[in-house]
């Protein structure tokens, strides 16, 4: 057996213990098990309510996003000097690869999913998602997947074949110990959340929605978030299909990227890029969403162009999964396949241009205000426009041939999914806080946290295009003297403690903001939206009666009619509401152990953490909870408190 294995039984034996005592049963007084099941603690663990969901992966994302963040930096003190041995080889490896990694998946997602279930079920007039305990389990895979990750840390050995852990450098031959592992099993069980979330906004937002709010009323945050939960649906199950083909050549054995046995590794990168591609926009999109929110709120204008915007969205989508081999067009496809997808490439590129032209018509004209939700928008609109320029440079396969492998490409997609995604996600947050907690972030360490990030921002990467150009391969952990890099790598790193001490300002923002904690109103920004018209935060049940939606901007345009909140779409009365459940976070802690085991290669663990998930699922499948019922008068107390 590994060194691990008698750690993975002692957690195992402990799990179980907790999990006997967490089964529910009568017949004594559990006054122990009460006093802990009143905890604050326990009512966020068992929590169903999309809104505290949202504010956990907001806690997750942001945990990781501090862990990505050092990683990144201690990337580029190594590459502040030539021939430096701060971090070199292997460990160097290590840093590049789960930085990566972190920032797509534990990052980028994460934050994505807090504004999603916070704005969403709100937007289109809701009480709550689909499946709430779905959504509840989504978000404990998610941070057991991630925790099981980062855990490589800790063990010694993490993951060392790039974010894209190609074969057959992820194989055992080239990647030996259990680093790979980590990743594999770590992407599997967090994936698993991440489809769970995609299906249930997908649902939510179908069958959900508030009387008379058809498809073409939908806020284009929540229709970007329609668009990038189907590409979840389509796109997850072929890297979840590419992760077990992994995980059987290295733990049994299997040679299905064994070119002297019959495989072929070239299968990975197709299987890899047809997620992740989409991917991309996966994490774009509902970026895109929350810009047009902000634009057109803070323009105190209707989005020029909305209908175009909605089609838009929808053939990003669909072009999303007709580009993934442009990243493969140095891997010998051929001239006809490479011609495919680079014309399907630049295509992409002209919906996109779509969506910024009428960003910039729905400013144009109107009374702009420069809150620091504004200014993250504004600020994205050029950075993106950059780095969908270089894009469309890497469409075309010659110039690729020249670029592939470069600090160039490198430069690209953080122009992309910084100043696109992370752009993005700072916007939602600074728009949304006020929504989640009831007070609005600082409006003066707002802007100094815009302004260190941005800045710091383009130093880093508008400098790499050049190293790029000037032929520094990406993924390699030193230069020399006489390349001439030193001062472009020096400008670089600079920008990145430019982004490091921007952050920094933000979390002193948060706490600074909590400790006062002014209350913001029900509708701080003078929103057009229905999340702006209930109490802020919102309650448990969201909206006491289910709006009658009768325009675009649904409350803006109740505004307009001398109306000060929403016309009520159903009489007042008893709401039913679902009850908070511990089975999520015990059926992850299960897939936790299973990850665990297998990274060991302790099988029988393994197989004693998959038992424990199926006898989750067995116990629940027989729980007869049918939710409760917040009864008027508590309704009515909620509401006069609000309204006082």
């Amino acid at each position: 057996m590994e060194e691990g294995f008698p750690l993975a039984t002692l957690v195992i034996l402990i799990v179980f213990a907790l999990f006997l005592t967490a089964i529910w049963t009568g017949g004594y007084d559990k006054q122990l098990l009460n006093r802990f099941r009143s905890h604050w603690l326990w009512d966020w663990i068992t929590t169903v309510d999309h809104k505290k969901i949202g504010i956990l992966y907001l806690i997750g994302g942001a945990f990781f996003f501090i862990i990505g963040g050092i990683e990144a930096l201690l990337i580029r003190i190594q590459l502040l000097v030539p021939n430096n041995d701060f971090m070199v080889g292997d460990t160097f490896n290590e840093l590049l690869s789960m930085h990566g990694t972190t920032m797509i998946f534990f990052v980028a997602m994460p934050l994505l999913f807090a504004l999603m279930n916070v704005a969403v079920p709100l937007q289109i007039g809701a009480r709550d998602v689909a499946f709430p305990f779905l959504n509840s389990l989504g978000f404990w895979l998610f941070l057991a997947g991630g925790i099981l990750m980062n855990l490589s840390w800790i063990f010694g050995n993490a993951p060392d074949a790039g974010w894209t852990n190609y074969v057959p450098i992820a194989s055992n031959e080239f990647s030996p110990g259990t680093g790979i592992d980590y990743y594999v099993l770590g992407l599997q069980i967090s994936g698993i959340g991440t489809t769970m979330g995609g299906i249930n906004f997908l649902v939510t937002i179908i069958n959900m929605r508030a009387p008379g709010m058809s498809l073409l009323r939908m806020p284009m945050f929540t229709w970007t978030s329609f668009v990038a939960s189907s590409l979840i649906l389509f796109g997850f199950p072929p890297l979840t299909a590419g992760l077990f083909l992994v995980m059987f050549e290295r733990l049994f054995g299997a040679n299905f990227f064994d070119v002297a046995m019959g495989g072929n590794p070239v299968i990975w990168q197709h299987l890899f890029w047809i997620f992740g591609h989409p991917e991309v926009y996966i994490v774009i999109l509902p970026a895109f969403g929350v810009m047009s929110d902000v634009i057109s709120n803070f323009s105190k204008k209707r989005l020029f162009g909305y209908t175009s915007m909605v089609f838009a969205t929808i053939l990003i989508g669909f072009l999303g999964f007709m580009v993934w081999a442009h990243h493969m067009f140095t891997v010998g496809m051929g001239p006809v396949a490479n011609s495919i997808f680079a014309v399907a490439t630049m295509a992409i590129a002209v919906p996109t241009g779509i969506k910024v032209f009428n960003w910039l018509f729905t400013m144009w004209g109107g009374k702009i205000r420069f809150t620091t939700a504004m200014l993250w928008a504004v600020g994205f609109i050029p950075t993106f426009v950059m780095g969908g320029v270089t894009g469309v440079m890497l469409a075309s396969p010659p110039a690729d041939y020249q670029y592939h492998d470069s600090y160039f490409v490198v430069a690209h997609f953080h122009y992309v999914l910084i100043g696109g995604t992370v752009f993005g996600i700072f916007a939602g947050l600074y728009y949304w806080w006020p929504k989640m907690f009831g007070h609005k972030l600082g409006e003066t360490l707002g802007k100094w946290h815009f302004g260190l990030f941005f800045i710091g921002f383009h130093l880093t990467f508008f400098i790499q295009h050049f190293i790029g150009l000037y032929g520094m391969p990406r993924r390699h952990f030193t230069y020399q003297p006489e390349d001439g890099l030193t001062t472009l790598n020096q400008i670089s790193t600079v920008g990145a403690f430019f982004m490091a001490a921007g952050t920094i300002v933000w979390l002193i923002n948060i706490i600074k903001s909590a400790r006062s904690a002014i209350p913001a109103g029900n509708d701080p920004w003078d929103g057009r939206t229905l999340e702006w018209a209930i109490s802020s935060p919102a309650p448990e049940y969201n909206f006491a009666q289910l709006p009658q939606v009768r325009s675009l901007d649904a409350f803006w345009f109740e505004k307009m009619e001398g109306n000060k909140k929403m016309i009520p779409a159903e009489p007042l009365g008893p709401i039913h509401m679902p009850s908070s459940t511990h089975w999520p976070f015990i059926m992850t802690i299960g897939f936790f152990i299973s990850g665990l085991g297998f990274v060991f290669r302790s099988l029988e663990v393994g197989v004693l953490g998959l038992i424990l998930v199926f006898l989750t699922m067995f116990i629940r499948s027989f729980e007869q909870d049918h939710g409760y019922h917040i009864e008027l008068d508590e309704i009515e107390k909620t509401e006069k408190g609000a309204n006082a």
